[in-house]
C-alpha cells in the first residue's frame, strides 16, 4: 500500500494535469491513496479534485488552514495508510511507472528516501517561458543540484524533489518542521543524513515541474527561497541543513553591498563593487549567448531570467540575514 501525499493551495492551473498522470500510473491503483491536502485555495483547485473523488476513491482531500507545506504533508502523513509515503507537487506531471520504480527501488536498496530526476517545463510555451524553463535547467541557474541536471546511475545524494519513504522513517527522523516555510524537504533530508540515512537519487525514470511563466513570479519564488535559506540555518540552527550552492547568491550581493558601504568612507572600495557586477556581466552574458547559439532561445530573455533569478535569490538571503541581526538586537534589548 502506497500513499501518495500532495499538498495543495489554489492550483487550477495545474492540478487537472497532475491528476490525470497519477491515473496513469502502472501501480495497482487498488494498492494507493491520493491525499490532496489544500490550504483553503481560493481558486477552482478543490472543486476539480471533487470532480475526481466522486469518479476514484482512492482519492481524499484534507483541510489544511495553516496553508504551508511542512504543516500539510504532516496531516497528509498521520491520516494516511500506506506503507510507503509519497510526496508529490500539483505543479508536476509524472511518468506511468514513476510509483513503480520509486517503490521498487526503495526495497532494493533500503534506502531511507528516494528519488529521480526533476525536469523543468513550461506549460504555456512562448519565448519568455521557454528562456526561463532554460535558464532553471542550467548549471549557472540552479548551481550543482543534482536532481535537477539528471545522473546517468544510481547516486547517493544529499536530498531529492519530493520523495518516497517508508513509514517508520518518520519515527525514526521526525516529521517536517512546521517552522519552516520553505525548505523543508532539504531539511528532512539533511536530518536523515545526520541520522546515518541513505538517501538516492535513480535515474530509472523522472519528473517534470512547472516552472513560474514570468519575471514577477520568479522574482517572487525565488525571493523567498533565498530569504528562507538563511531562516532555516537561523531556525534548525545548523549551517548543515543546506548546502553551499543556496549561499552563493548571498555572497554575489553582499560583495556588491559591502564594497559600497566601505566606500562611503575610503571611496576607492566602489570599485571592487563594480568590478563584481561587470564580472557578473561578462559571465551571464557569454552564458546566455551558448544557450542562444545552442538552443535558439531569446538572448534577451535569458539574460534578464539569469539576472532577476540571481538578484532577487540574493536579496532575499539578504532580508533574511537583517530580520535575524534586528530580531537578535530586539530580544537583546
Amino acid at each position: 500500500m502506497i500513499s501518495i501525499i500532495c499538498p495543495t493551495l489554489n492550483e487550477e492551473k495545474y492540478i487537472r494535469t497532475c491528476i490525470e498522470s497519477i491515473l496513469q500510473q502502472d501501480f495497482p491503483q487498488s494498492e494507493m491513496e491520493v491525499i490532496f491536502v489544500d490550504g483553503n485555495s481560493e481558486d477552482n483547485t478543490r472543486q476539480i479534485i471533487s470532480e475526481y473523488i466522486s469518479k476514484y476513491p482512492f482519492i481524499k482531500i484534507e483541510n489544511n488552514p495553516d496553508k504551508i507545506v511542512p504543516i500539510a504533508m504532516n496531516i497528509g502523513i498521520k491520516v494516511s495508510h500506506g506503507d510507503v509515503i509519497i510526496r508529490i507537487d500539483a505543479h508536476s506531471v509524472y511518468p506511468s511507472n514513476y510509483f513503480s520504480v520509486l517503490v521498487k527501488k526503495l526495497v532494493e536498496l533500503d534506502a531511507d528516501n528516494v528519488g529521480v530526476p526533476c525536469k523543468t517545463d513550461v506549460l504555456n510555451k512562448t519565448p519568455k517561458s521557454i528562456a526561463i524553463k532554460e535558464v532553471l535547467s542550467n548549471r549557472f541557474g540552479v548551481g550543482n543540484s543534482t536532481f535537477r541536471l539528471g545522473v546517468n546511475d544510481i547516486q547517493k545524494v544529499d536530498t531529492v524533489p519530493f520523495g518516497c519513504w517508508r513509514r517508520n522513517v518518520f519515527d525514526k527522523y521526525g516529521y517536517y518542521d512546521t517552522r519552516l516555510i520553505r525548505n523543508q524537504d532539504i531539511e528532512l533530508n539533511k536530518r536523515i543524513l545526520r541520522g546515518k540515512g541513505k538517501i538516492y537519487l535513480v535515474p530509472d525514470t523522472y519528473c517534470t515541474y512547472y516552472a513560474r511563466e514570468d519575471f514577477s513570479g520568479i522574482s517572487r519564488n525565488n525571493y523567498n527561497n533565498g530569504k528562507w535559506n538563511v531562516l532555516t540555518v537561523f531556525y534548525t540552527r545548523t549551517l548543515k541543513s543546506l548546502s553551499l550552492r543556496h549561499f552563493i547568491p548571498l555572497l554575489f550581493i553582499l560583495s556588491i553591498f559591502i564594497p559600497f558601504i566601505l566606500s562611503l568612507f575610503y571611496s576607492p572600495f566602489i570599485y571592487l563593487s563594480l568590478l563584481s557586477v561587470l564580472i557578473y556581466i561578462v559571465l551571464i552574458t557569454l552564458i546566455s549567448l551558448n544557450i542562444r547559439i545552442t538552443k535558439n532561445t531569446n538572448f534577451f530573455y535569458l539574460f534578464t531570467a539569469f539576472t532577476v533569478l540571481h538578484i532577487s535569490y540574493g536579496c532575499g538571503s539578504f532580508v533574511g540575514l537583517i530580520n535575524i541581526v534586528f530580531n537578535a538586537y530586539k530580544t537583546k534589548k
